[in-house]
């Protein structure tokens, strides 16, 4: 099957793009390599993948992409992630949330491609949820630009389904994490206190560390990505998520146990301001990817944080 994989570079793109390749899929990658990395793909192009420098942003270059493979499968991942960024630039946030995610529809419609499966998120769309876990059908209350872009790009997702019978998805996952996050990187807790353990800094936690996030593993995100493609009529928002709420001392109180055995040591954390735009408390509800994609978050935090060390 032919798929294109916007973001493929990235860090949860890189990983769908091997498992598609894996079973056999003919995938194209769009990235920048702004923040993806060409060696996430390394194994993937030389299995056939192809990566192809483009940005999301540019309408004909996207539709000229997409009409040269016309893709079955539309995996849409480019986006700009950075919370703190999207509250200093919320228009610039937009043009690539947004406006790249309309390319990306405009673009699979041209060429009917069967399916589009969008990333979204889930704590950055509830913000402070009153219910928790939550789930898909909460009121969503943004805390960032950054959450209204994505809201604003799963509502044209909808708009194309009920408009042009495009078939879409919108997965909105909790905190993801696992191998290839950059452990220096703006983005990604997990790597950065994995970086941490390895390189024997002090970690820093914005707040008290009493927040909390549901964390869960690439390979199940993956895996969740496989089957809402497959599921023809599932469309709508889908929550992606271990269901569980872990607070951040929780998190490197984890570390600390999985770095032990192995003779790492993790320093105390430097408590810093909390930061603005970022939500409390934060847990998704999974029912709706249980009963209707047959999906459950399988790896554990301890069993993830292991495997991200091992690759360290």
């Amino acid at each position: 099957m032919d798929c294109v994989v916007t973001g493929g570079a990235g860090f949860i793109g890189s990983n769908l793009v091997d498992a598609l390749v894996a079973r056999g899929d003919r995938v194209h990658v769009i990235d920048t390599l702004i923040t993806g990395k060409r060696e996430n793909l390394s194994g993937a192009i030389a299995a056939g993948a192809v990566l192809h420098e483009l940005d999301v942003r540019d309408a004909e270059a996207v539709l000229a992409l997409f009409e040269q493979v016309r893709p079955q499968l539309v995996f849409h991942l480019a986006a700009q992630i950075d919370v703190r960024h999207s509250v200093e630039d919320p228009a610039a946030d937009a043009q690539v949330n947004v406006l790249g995610a309309i390319n990306v529809l405009v673009a699979a419609l041209s060429v009917g491609a069967n399916k589009v499966v969008n990333t979204s998120t889930g704590g950055g769309l509830y913000g402070d949820a009153e219910l928790l876990p939550t789930p898909e059908d909460h009121p969503i209350r943004p805390m960032a630009p950054y959450g209204q872009s994505k809201l604003a790009a799963e509502g044209y997702c909808e708009l194309y389904t009920r408009l042009h019978g495009l078939q879409t998805v919108s997965l909105r996952y909790g905190n993801v994490y696992g191998p290839r996050q950059d452990v220096h990187g703006e983005a990604g807790v997990v790597a950065l206190f994995c970086g941490c353990l390895i390189e024997g800094r002090t970690p820093r936690i914005y707040g008290d560390g009493l927040q909390t996030r549901d964390w869960v593993d690439v390979a199940d995100v993956v895996r969740a990505n496989l089957l809402a493609a497959e599921a023809a009529e599932l469309t709508g928002p889908v929550n992606i998520g271990h269901g569980q709420e872990t607070s951040v001392l929780d998190l490197v109180g984890a570390l600390r146990t999985v770095g032990d055995a192995r003779g790492l040591v993790m320093p105390e954390p430097v408590l810093e301001p909390a930061r603005l735009g970022e939500v409390r408390r934060s847990c998704l509800n999974v029912d709706r990817a249980h009963n209707e994609l047959g999906w459950t978050a399988e790896v554990s935090l301890h069993d993830g944080l292991q495997r991200i060390l091992a690759g360290l």
